[in-house]
């Protein structure tokens, strides 16, 4: 069957399953599988898919249908302009964390510096620092050993200087200071609806979920972080769209200054960073 007739019907079966970008993630499965670009896949749509990647294809969007994350399936996702492997062990690189990584690279003027990623998953954040500030020393910490290991390949697949460790937030960066430190910890009620809808159905719930309504990890890390920052350092991080006044009340209690909040792609609140000036 000809590739366009293919991805109409798999766009039409995608879009019945519930998929909001079913035509898109049939493209995307369709050139993974063929290994072109979008391009290729307007140009010679009328073209046969061969049997082999034929078969290859419709179990991509079988299993997409199923609700699989078309991340996972492919291994890839990208991000800042960066193509990151991904893996179930990791959340998925979203765009609305791009917020975060503009947010860190205006504060990132000098020549120099030091940058922390807690939570690095796919060393997404870190990377794309990292990528925009080549003479910074850019940290990223993870506490699954899986992450670890598939940032520290993203690194490589880029190469980018980036010191990847395992650590249980500022375990593993004890008595060091950082300029900036930024991240996307687990930020998800528990007891939240939409755990249960998506592409979160299949992410690690420890990426996700974190105690009293959210707030537990960030408020530990804005705890810990005030040990670990430079004087007039900044930390930032990303939250959901209905905790930005706690986070920045919580700031602002622990001693932080200029606490301010800013918003995403959307419009949502989603980041809030503050300044240590004690």
């Amino acid at each position: 069957m000809r590739i366009d007739l293919l991805l109409g019907r798999a766009g039409a079966r995608l879009a019945s399953a519930g998929s909001p970008t079913a035509r898109l993630d049939a493209e995307v499965l369709a050139m993974k599988v063929l290994g072109v670009d979008r391009t290729w896949l307007y140009t010679w749509g009328g073209r046969p898919m061969e049997p082999l990647a034929r078969a290859r294809f419709e179990a991509l969007v079988a299993a997409r249908a199923q609700g699989t994350p078309v991340a996972y399936l492919t291994g890839e996702r990208e991000f800042w302009g960066l193509t990151l492997e991904t893996a179930p062990s990791t959340l998925i690189p979203r765009p609305d964390t791009e917020t975060l990584v503009t947010a860190a690279l205006e504060k990132a003027q000098a020549d120099v510096g030091r940058f922390l990623d807690l939570g690095t998953g796919t060393g997404a954040i870190a990377l794309a620092v990292a990528s925009e500030r080549p003479a910074w020393h850019v940290t990223a910490v993870d506490l699954s050993v899986d992450a670890v290991g598939l940032a520290r390949r993203n690194a490589r697949r880029h190469g980018l200087q980036v010191r990847v460790q395992q650590s249980d937030w500022f375990t593993a960066v004890a008595g060091e200071r950082f300029d900036l430190i930024a991240s996307n910890p687990p930020y998800i009620d528990p007891d939240d609806p939409h755990l249960d809808l998506g592409d979160v159905r299949y992410e690690p719930a420890s990426a996700l979920v974190a105690a009293d309504r959210g707030l537990a990890d960030l408020f530990t890390i804005a705890d810990q972080a005030r040990e670990h920052l430079t004087v007039g350092g900044w930390l930032m991080m990303e939250h959901g769209f209905d905790q930005a006044t706690a986070v920045r009340d919580q700031l602002i209690a622990l001693g932080y200054a200029n606490a301010s909040s800013l918003r995403d792609l959307a419009g949502h609140s989603r980041v809030t960073l503050g300044q240590w000036l004690p």
